[in-house]
Formats: C-alpha cells, sequence, structure tokens
C-alpha cells in the first residue's frame, strides 16, 4: 500500500491488511493499559517506595510534596488547629 494513500481511498481488503498488521506487531489500547496496571500492582505487591507512593496517592517520581503536588493529593484538607492561648501582658 502507497504511502499518501487517503483513508477515503482505501478498499475493504487494505483495511483488513492494516487491521491485521496493527493486531500482530503493536500493542493497542486495552492490552497497553491492562500492562501498565499490572506494572503498577506489581510495584504495590512487592512493597517497593514507587508501590508504597502510588498506594498512597502521592507523587511517585520525586517530586516535592509540602507544596504543589494537588493533583496527586486532591483537593486540600482543612484541619481544626489548636486555639491560641493568649500569654501573659
Amino acid at each position: 500500500m502507497d504511502a499518501g494513500t487517503r483513508m477515503h481511498e482505501i478498499t475493504e481488503e487494505g483495511a483488513a491488511m492494516l487491521r491485521e498488521i496493527i493486531d500482530r506487531d503493536y500493542t493497542i489500547e486495552g492490552e497497553k493499559r491492562r500492562d501498565v496496571h499490572g506494572n503498577i500492582q506489581r510495584l504495590i505487591e512487592i512493597g517497593s517506595y514507587r508501590g508504597i507512593r502510588h498506594r498512597r496517592g502521592l507523587p511517585v517520581r520525586g517530586q516535592r510534596t509540602k507544596t504543589n503536588a494537588r493533583t496527586r493529593k486532591g483537593r486540600k484538607k482543612t484541619v481544626a488547629g489548636r486555639k491560641r492561648v493568649p500569654g501573659p501582658k
């Protein structure tokens, strides 16, 4: 098949041939998602540092978490602080 062929010019046989080549030679969406999920599950099960970070929902690749990291950590959770006790005047 010519590399310059447009989609509307491809016949049914050409489409079947392309589908067969893609299935044979490439990892596609669903299969790729399963692979990535399996890799993350393996990290979690063996208890590696990266697995622990995945389990806790924190950044995995060494980013700072004191500030930033809102995407992984989610919305801010306000924690009630201690009441300030006035000192002697």
